[in-house]
């Protein structure tokens, strides 16, 4: 048997797209904007290296599913959207033992030109 060295990984999901309804304003609650979201895990997930076995690590479908649920519920603020899926994907996956949620609303509503806003919340559950 392979001796397993490895204590945990960052697991990533880069720049997906989502089209949504937040912010303060009621226009962006009706017009909507387009939104970039990445999120890194941490966990410890040495028994896949062994196994092969999806059931052993975190499945990046279901990570997915529930960014993109999360994202489709309109909010005001992007702290409450991020909250949101932070606490979804540890319920999922209690083995987490970091998580880091980058939200970017694109060409946000500020009055100049602006690429992006973006919120990035963080939280360590050890």
């Amino acid at each position: 048997m392979m001796e397993n060295k490895f204590s945990r990984s960052s697991i990533e999901l880069v720049n997906m797209e989502f089209y949504a309804y937040h912010g303060c304003f009621r226009e962006e609650q009706i017009i909507g904007n387009k939104f970039v979201v990445s999120m890194s895990v941490e966990a410890d997930v040495s028994k896949a290296t062994i196994s092969d076995d999806l059931a052993d690590t975190l499945n990046y479908q279901e990570l997915y599913n529930i960014i993109k649920a999360e994202m489709e519920k309109t909010s005001k603020l992007l702290e409450h959207v991020a909250g949101r899926i932070i606490e979804k994907c540890h319920l999922k996956y209690p083995s987490i033992i970091a998580i880091r949620v980058e939200i970017s609303k694109i060409n946000p509503p500020i009055g100049g030109k602006v690429e992006a806003s973006r919120l990035i919340l963080s939280k360590n559950f050890n």
